[in-house]
């Protein structure tokens, strides 16, 4: 891939009319903090990664119809929405209520979609089963797995819980159920190098993922890596260092996947390190990474 082929731009192309994500969070939880699979999280997370000012106990309808006035200002009343779960694990829950709740997503006309971010040790087949009814319906569906590296001592290290082959699992069978998948990946893991992120980056070619979020590695204060960095500040990977081998990453994807992500925004009130996981970079890395593919 020699340049970044964005969401938007996937929209843009599959519809006659402009496409925005509504993003939702919930009160979910991981079986790697309720002690199914172990405690404590993921050591880089906070929380359950929750978007910045979202309350998850506000219920589902009211995240939605509030997205959806905000849309509408912003881009228009012509706009419609896919609704992203992101907060912790989305398919985490009895079918049952699994299955209500998403239909309800449905029951706003503009809404066109629905994306599911959860873990790949989290998916069974009735939960795929119920997301290929809405595939098979023609609405735009997406599973977005987290698999962070595909070095399995990371995945030890930073507490994840799965295997990388339960990641390939998830994904395939995913797939034969027809469904899109996008893949999670976190750069900049101290004992990581350029071998381990282009190995993550050539896993995910081979499996044919349709998209890819690529998240710089951020510490936040009151995490375990937060404790750890305050102990000992591991060097972390400097901004030109980190579009680099992003450049090297994308390179190797296909045209046709989907650069969802290549930034990070950490909480200010809480971010440690480093300083381009703030808001403010998220233009000048997608601009940084735009003008190395040309280099390359």
């Amino acid at each position: 891939m020699n340049k970044i082929y964005s969401m938007k731009e996937y929209f843009a192309k599959k519809y006659a009319f402009q496409v925005q994500k509504i993003t939702v969070s919930l009160d979910f939880t991981c079986p790697n903090i309720d002690g199914r699979v172990g405690s404590g999280g993921c050591i880089y997370c906070l929380d359950g990664s929750v978007p910045h000012k979202k309350e998850k106990r506000v219920p589902l309808k009211e995240q939605i119809k509030k997205g959806i006035e905000s849309g509408d200002k912003r881009f228009g009343a012509g706009t419609r929405y896919m609704v992203y779960f992101q907060t912790n694990s989305n398919t985490y829950a009895a079918v049952a209520t699994l299955k209500e709740m998403y239909a309800s997503v449905f029951e706003f006309d503009r809404v066109i979609g629905i994306a599911i971010g959860t873990r790949p040790d989290c998916v069974g087949e009735e939960v795929l089963d119920i997301l290929k009814t809405y595939a098979t319906a023609g609405k735009e569906v997406w599973l977005e797995l987290g698999l962070q590296s595909a070095n399995e001592a990371t995945l030890i290290k930073i507490n994840r819980g799965h295997t990388v082959a339960t990641f390939v699992d998830a994904v395939k069978r995913a797939k034969h159920k027809g469904l899109k998948v996008a893949a999670h990946v976190i750069v900049g893991f101290p004992w990581e190098t350029i071998k381990d992120f282009l190995a993550s980056a050539t896993l995910l070619v081979e499996l044919g993922v349709e998209g890819i979020k690529i998240h710089p590695l951020y510490i936040l204060e009151g995490t375990p890596l937060g404790e750890m960095y305050k102990k000992e500040a591991f060097e972390l990977l400097t901004l030109n260092a980190y579009v680099g081998a992003l450049a090297q990453m994308v390179k190797i994807l296909p045209e046709n996947t989907i650069i969802m992500r290549v930034s990070a925004e950490g909480y200010d009130s809480c971010l440690l390190a480093p300083e381009y996981c703030s808001t403010k970079y998220k233009s000048k890395i997608k601009a940084m990474l735009e003008r190395e593919l040309q280099i390359r």
